[in-house]
């Protein structure tokens, strides 16, 4: 069996998979999800979803380094990575000794492909079409509340929103990512998505002023923001509302993204 990845890659796989390593938190939740158990024999520190898995798993490394003798000693006949989150030239060494399917995504239309893709490879294929038809439905919902809101407040406007990823330095979800799509799904305006930014900008405390921002997202991921850091930004921008958001609801484009458009629907109503 061939299979494309994301990325145009092919891999050869000569019966469904059975030690399957997952380098990405979000589709390390697919695979469970799709119903997937002793299949999956290794996952990133990171991969906390399900809890249970996190608990008992083989932990290979970290996102952008692994432990590649223990990788050795699981055998894997298939590795899931993403391009973003996972670093190049490891994928490359992998690639050498192990099939490797990597993800690349920006925006949901690409993230349902990959979920679709990923049942395709590991004999899920009902499960993943199931789960693609979900979000698709909920993110019409999604759509329609959005409708509703304009139609009762014909006066209502788009929220310019800045997302802050990071601290010290502060980084922003910029154009072309995938947070970026989310928060355009939801009616906001991201007031750092422009072209002559990168993907994700570091940026300054002027230039957070400057940019004049209606609302504030500090996400709680991959740095934590808290409570205490919304005071900060309240000082940048007195006039903006400054929140915390679930970082996972904007950023995990596997099966999370069944829970993210109520989440997001009750985001907007609370800023309404």
């Amino acid at each position: 069996m061939i299979f494309t990845d994301q990325l145009g890659n092919k891999i050869e796989l000569a019966q469904t998979p059975k030690r399957i390593i997952s380098l990405v938190p979000s589709q390390t939740e697919l695979l469970y999800d799709i119903g997937l158990r002793d299949e999956v024999v290794g996952i990133t520190i990171f991969c906390i979803h399900p809890d249970l898995w996190f608990r008992t798993k083989n932990r290979i490394g970290g996102t952008k380094k692994y432990d590649f003798e223990k990788i050795k000693q699981l055998q894997p006949d298939l590795i899931i990575g993403n391009k973003e989150e996972n670093e190049q030239e490891q994928i490359e060494e992998l690639s050498k000794l192990y099939p490797v399917w990597l993800s690349d995504i920006h925006n949901l239309k690409e993230a349902l492909f990959m979920i679709i893709s990923i049942g395709a490879l590991v004999g899920k294929n009902e499960e993943a079409t199931n789960i693609k038809l979900q979000i698709e439905y909920s993110f019409h919902q999604l759509i329609c509340h959005l409708e509703l809101v304009e139609g009762l407040n014909p006066k209502s406007q788009i929220l310019n929103v800045a997302y802050l990823i990071w601290q010290n330095p502060f980084m922003l979800a910029g154009q072309n990512t995938f947070i970026n799509n989310m928060l355009t799904r939801c009616g906001f305006n991201n007031v750092f998505a422009s072209v002559d930014l990168a993907r994700y900008p570091e940026v300054t405390k002027e230039q957070i002023a400057k940019a004049n921002p209606d609302i504030i997202f500090l996400s709680s991921e991959p740095f934590p923001f808290k409570e205490k850091h919304i005071e900060e930004f309240k000082i940048i921008c007195p006039n903006a509302k400054v929140m915390i958001v679930d970082g996972e609801m904007f950023s995990w484009y596997g099966s999370r993204l069944l829970q993210a458009p109520d989440y997001f629907t009750k985001l907007i109503q609370s800023l309404l």
